[in-house]
């Protein structure tokens, strides 16, 4: 089987997400790391990029030397993953899709829903596929609670509640950290930054796993941090398309909350609680019933659960392998087109750029809200 050529933008030395990305995109042998640009210093990227495999002639100093260098290869890259500032994703995403490459971008997807809209349409025109790094809809356990709502265990869904809340932004005197001061400057980060860094997460795993998009909203964001300008606790309330109730709660000074991503589903027949610190676990309890705890891995499980599950039960899996997961989808929906045949993708999930659009929507409507005293506000795209 011909592995694919793949290349990455963003992702450098002592990055928080590139050794995730090049974790999964290599753990199942299906793609060839061969083109980079890793880093804003064009030298220390290349000298990255070597030390990983990357040819010396593919380890770029910037994205446009990277696009202008393959675009015209005969062996060029067919997927490039964008794992740079938020602020960049827009442009990046756009001229790689207009020169008919297929991309993995970082969330958010693009800084306003207009860029948004006009990353669609490319996608839609060009053919190219355009996937977003939603990467927790990766885990086993969190497509088996998509395939257990598909296939109506809970019934019909009434309740939804979601949390993304961390503490690491807590401390009032590392304002001036470079690492975090970008994220609550809307010149970098854009209108939002808990909501849009965090909670679109939350949100995107709500509507992952119910199969319904945010339909309206109410927000109330707050700067606990008064230097701010952006804000670091989010809460929303939601309604969704397929009727179901929705809460979220993202947070950056939740003190002693670490990662803090969690869901919970409720239905007509039974619910469903699973918390990715815990990934190999998820509680069910139906209706009048005592609660189960169902391990990932086990061989009862949903057909979407047991193709994404990768070591064997009891043993832990983590984010690196949720991304395998996103990589390996995305290879199927690549072969599929090079190879022009009808294959089974039923078992596909990824996040496409409409979802990205949805998100980027909800991110608007919750900063408009937050604006307006928590008033409801329309939330599609």
């Amino acid at each position: 089987m011909t592995m694919i050529n793949w290349g990455m933008i963003g992702g450098g030395e002592g990055s928080q997400i590139g050794p995730a990305h090049r974790l999964g995109a290599r753990i199942d042998g299906l793609y060839n790391f061969c083109a980079a640009a890793l880093d804003i210093d064009a030298e220390r990227g290349k000298q990255f990029a070597v030390s990983l495999g990357v040819p010396a002639d593919r380890a770029y100093a910037n994205w446009h030397d990277m696009l202008e260098g393959e675009k015209n290869r005969p062996d060029r890259i067919q997927l490039v993953t964008v794992a740079t500032p938020n602020s960049t994703h827009y442009e990046i995403t756009k001229a790689f899709l207009e020169n008919g490459f297929h991309v993995l971008c970082e969330k958010p997807m693009t800084m306003t829903i207009e860029e948004a809209q006009e990353i669609v349409r490319i996608s839609e025109k060009t053919g190219a596929i355009c996937a977003v790094n939603f990467g927790y809809s990766g885990y086993s356990l969190a497509r088996h609670m998509r395939a257990m709502v598909v296939r109506g265990d809970l019934g019909d869904i009434r309740l939804v509640k979601t949390e993304f809340a961390h503490g690491f932004h807590a401390d009032a005197t590392d304002a001036d950290n470079p690492r975090v001061r970008w994220r609550y400057d809307p010149k970098a980060a854009g209108v939002s930054a808990v909501m849009a860094d965090c909670g679109i997460h939350a949100l995107n795993l709500a509507c992952f796993v119910t199969g319904q998009e945010v339909d309206k909203l109410s927000a109330d964001f707050v700067s606990c941090i008064g230097s701010r300008e952006l804000e670091d606790d989010a809460m929303v309330n939601f309604r969704m398309t397929g009727g179901a109730v929705g809460r979220l709660w993202s947070s950056a000074v939740a003190i002693g909350r670490m990662h803090g991503l969690t869901i919970q589903v409720f239905g007509e027949k039974g619910g469903l609680r699973w918390h990715q610190e815990q990934p190999n676990q998820l509680y069910w309890t139906p209706l009048n019933g005592r609660t189960e705890i169902i391990e990932r891995g086990d061989e009862s499980l949903s057909p979407e659960a047991i193709s994404s599950s990768r070591v064997t039960i009891g043993h832990a899996e983590g984010m690196p392998l949720a991304f395998a997961n996103i990589y390996t989808d995305l290879a199927t929906l690549i072969r599929s087109r090079v190879e022009g045949v009808d294959i089974d993708t039923s078992h596909v999930a990824l996040p496409m750029a409409i979802d990205g659009l949805n998100s980027i929507a909800s991110v608007y409507a919750a900063v408009e809200s937050a604006s307006k005293e928590g008033a409801w506000i329309d939330a599609k795209p």
